[in-house]
């Protein structure tokens, strides 16, 4: 795992149902990341925020909304991670929402590509993302960036890493889904999407779960985490648009994070729809703050290792 580690903010809802989640990079510093980071060793350098269009808050054309402000901040985003990880650094995106998982993990696969490394990605989400402008009641981008990196989309967002698709289905491990679009369940199954859903979670067990979730992942692996803050049930995360009852528990979610550190392959985080406007005194920030040290090693275990 790198020790050098940049923070990138993406202030924006551009992708998103609701407004707020373009102040969650901010929400996240005040709750202290860097400093916890830094407590574990690491060097963290915080590159600010992008800087990218405003949201003009109109309704979809075409099965999409705000296509080309989404377009901007995504590649934007991808030429940032990008340059991160040229550098041997692992970079932190602080999202904004997460349509930016699109920019994000397109400029990871192709650093794959050129690294000739395997990618395995794992997507902590209350919902799959695999919308489609065909399938979506919304248009929102928010629910597509899975299947827009799968090449289900237009040009001009599925070829931001240079090559369409930016990943094949296989690399992906969704863990927490229990919020999924009828349309939406077809299209997951045919692709051959492996989700770890919360009744297999409630049925086996966390631990059981991320040990399937990283099955193969080796010295070779770039584990990239994407990591919206909606995988946790509300009672624990109230700071979210998109709440869904029956999510991981607090000691579920550290759990998760402890055994994916316990790998040594994290390479890159986004952490993604924290929405300050509908938290309860920055809690949600606090408690995802605490669940990324975790990745970093913290454990709350008294085991030797």
């Amino acid at each position: 795992m790198p020790t050098q580690v940049s923070l990138i903010g993406v202030p924006t809802d551009v992708g998103a149902g609701a407004r707020g989640a373009s102040m969650g990079p901010e929400a996240l510093r005040v709750a202290g990341l860097a400093s916890v980071l830094e407590g574990h060793g690491l060097r963290v350098v915080d590159r600010g925020n992008l800087s990218g269009p405003p949201n003009p808050w109109q309704p979809p054309i075409e099965g999409y909304r705000h296509l080309d402000q989404v377009v901007t901040w995504n590649q934007t985003l991808h030429e940032a991670v990008r340059a991160e990880l040229a550098q041997g650094r692992l970079p932190i995106v602080l999202g904004g929402d997460h349509c930016l998982g699109l920019g994000s993990i397109s400029a990871v696969a192709r650093h794959c590509r050129e690294a000739g490394k395997k990618l395995r990605v794992l997507w902590l989400d209350a919902h799959a993302d695999f919308n489609t402008a065909a399938l979506t009641p919304s248009g929102n981008i928010h629910g597509m960036p899975v299947a827009l990196l799968c090449g289900m989309g237009p040009p001009a967002l599925t070829g931001i890493g240079g090559t369409t698709p930016a990943i094949d289905a296989s690399v992906v491990r969704q863990i927490g889904i229990r919020s999924v679009d009828p349309g939406e369940k077809r299209l997951v199954h045919q692709a051959g999407l492996e989700v770890f859903d919360m009744r297999f979670i409630d049925e086996m067990g966390m631990r059981h779960t991320m040990e399937q979730a990283l099955m193969g992942v080796d010295d070779n692996t770039h584990l990239h985490v994407s990591f919206d803050v909606d995988f946790l049930d509300p009672e624990v995360a109230p700071g979210v648009a998109t709440t869904v009852r029956g999510g991981p528990t607090y000691r579920e979610a550290q759990l998760c994070m402890e055994m994916i550190a316990d790998t040594g392959r994290l390479a890159s985080l986004d952490v993604m729809e924290l929405n300050p406007a509908l938290d309860v005194r920055n809690r949600t920030a606090e408690v995802a703050v605490d669940l990324i040290e975790s990745l970093f090693g913290k454990s709350t275990l008294m085991r030797q290792s």
